[in-house]
């Protein structure tokens, strides 16, 4: 183990949530910033096809977009944390602005996008499908051209490092160098994104293992709303090619879900048809399925005009033509797959997480802005948001650094092949832990989880065999708060509790190392 490097300010991941974080606080501290990735580019923002929500519009405003974001969140949303991601999110679009980002225009004015349960055109996009990408070019960019701030990449984090109930840092693997080296810091962030690879099929990245979760809760963060996974309802499904996120702007756009026999299918299930909450698309989708016994829907974007959409969705256009299907003339195979936590880290709305000197970000982070079923395009959005909020609130409270002497820890190399127990895992996440659930599915889950521990268990670990570690406590955890929560809300769907409780589940679930707690969150309206 090598000895501890010194910084003001760890970030641990590099995505939008991270970088904005990063950003903001090197106006006055040093700041370090951990990705496990081998480029510095990879994280699941690049990969945000939908774009980013913000009331920028003349026909929009925060109350509109507040009133959306509620909604959409079934009930749980903390309208504190809605309103400051309204009211401050047309200023951090803006900064990107500044910062050479170029959202897509006519004739020099921005062009707004809608997607599901947004009442009117509000989404901006950049370079047509390729928003996510584009936004992590220009954080990139603007985090390397300022010197305070230090970019490692394939450095993986084993555990934070906690002294006296407060986090001074982290523990982190440099896998080039095959060193672990603590990290010490006066305050330290997580954005490390999401878990959604802990199921068979998800659109998240190879990173989105659920490290920063794992390890906020092994540090004892209270952790909320865990229960809650979205789903995706429009995913390519092909045999032989992973699950690409077909996104839901193109529904915006006015393509139609259609069933194996070229039925229309969702007016039955909801008003907004195709523009339902993405909860509500999903199960329809899976009762599509179940009930014509067909493996997947189609997404039929045929009746538009052909140069419009390969304009406007060259990703997917691109994607698409490369397992031969041109989706001007052919409707796409689409099935419903993991793609986003609401749950994580509990914070308040400057970040800040139970465990002083830690705070949490993103897709990470619990701020109660989603509710139980994020508002499409919220959470680009809430990543910059709360990241710039974040090291606000280190630039004005982070304690002076303190030189503990960090305890040894070692890793090695693998030891045994951990790739059929991380199959296994993600088969029984989606069988019994995903968009329907009951109480005999939840038990097997979590029965399955406790057999597959003993694979993780070593005591010094590798950072592969960390890795399958977080995402077995992540399962556990998710499996746990859904077997407690009795009742059917946003992206949580009990199929023996079909329908809301509000007098017993409208509150959250949450759970500290040893502990388990359902309570209000004081504004909870």
């Amino acid at each position: 183990m090598r000895e501890p490097c010194v910084t003001d300010v760890l970030v641990i991941g590099a995505g939008i949530a991270g970088l904005s974080a990063a950003v903001a606080a090197a106006a006055k501290l040093r700041v370090t910033v951990l990705t496990k990735a081998a480029s510095s580019s990879e994280s699941a923002t690049r990969y945000a096809q939908g774009g980013v929500a913000a009331a920028l519009s003349p026909a929009d405003s925060p109350e509109l977009h507040f009133e959306d974001t509620i909604q959409a969140g079934d009930g749980l949303c903390d309208p504190d944390a809605v309103r400051v991601l309204v009211h401050e999110g047309p200023d951090r679009v803006r900064d990107l602005i500044d910062w050479g980002l170029q959202f897509d225009t006519v004739n020099g004015e921005l062009v707004f996008g809608r997607e599901g349960a947004h009442r009117l055109h509000r989404v901006l996009h950049a370079h047509g499908d390729a928003t996510g990408e584009m936004i992590q070019r220009t954080l990139v960019a603007r985090a390397r051209g300022l010197e305070p701030v230090a970019l490692l990449k394939s450095h993986f984090t084993l555990k934070l490092l906690v002294h006296q109930g407060c986090c001074r840092g982290a523990y982190v693997a440099d896998e080039e160098s095959g060193d672990v080296v603590p990290i010490l810091a006066r305050a330290t962030v997580l954005a490390t994104g999401g878990l959604g690879r802990i199921y068979r099929s998800t659109t998240n990245p190879a990173v989105a293992t659920g490290d920063g979760a794992a390890l906020a809760y092994r540090a004892g963060a209270e952790m909320a709303d865990l229960e809650f996974v979205q789903f995706h309802p429009t995913a390519l499904m092909l045999p032989g090619a992973p699950p690409f996120l077909i996104s839901e702007a193109v529904r915006g756009e006015g393509a139609l879900l259609r069933g194996a026999g070229g039925e229309r299918f969702m007016p039955k299930y909801h008003p907004m048809a195709e523009l339902a909450p993405r909860d509500v698309v999903s199960r329809a989708i899976l009762s599509e399925l179940r009930r014509s016994g067909a493996e997947t829907v189609f997404l039929d974007v045929t009746h538009l005009d052909a140069a419009f959409i390969r304009e406007r969705f060259p990703t997917i256009s691109k994607t698409c033509d490369s397992y031969g299907i041109d989706i001007t003339r052919q409707p796409i195979p689409v099935h419903p797959s993991a793609h986003y936590s609401m749950g994580g880290a509990a914070t308040d709305v400057w970040g800040r997480t139970s465990v002083p000197g830690l705070y949490a970000c993103g897709e990470v982070a619990c701020t109660g802005i989603h509710g139980a079923n994020r508002l499409a395009s919220n959470s680009l959005l809430e990543g910059l948001v709360f990241g710039h909020r974040a090291a606000h609130a280190i630039l004005e409270e982070a304690p002076p650094l303190l030189h503990v002497a960090p305890a040894r820890i070692d890793w090695h190399p693998a030891r045994t092949d951990i790739e059929p127990t991380i199959r296994r895992l993600r088969e029984v996440m989606w069988d019994n832990v995903g968009i329907a659930r009951d109480a005999e599915g939840l038990r097997r889950a979590l029965a399955a989880l406790h057999e597959l521990e003993p694979a993780a268990a070593a005591p010094s670990l590798d950072p592969r065999t960390a890795e399958l570690r977080n995402m077995l406590t992540v399962g556990r955890l998710i499996a746990e708060a859904a077997l407690v929560r009795e009742e059917s809300r946003g992206g949580h769907y009990r199929t023996d509790f079909p329908t809301h409780d509000d007098a017993r589940w409208r509150r959250h679930i949450l759970f500290v190392r040893g502990d388990t707690m359902v309570r209000e969150r004081l504004s909870l309206g």
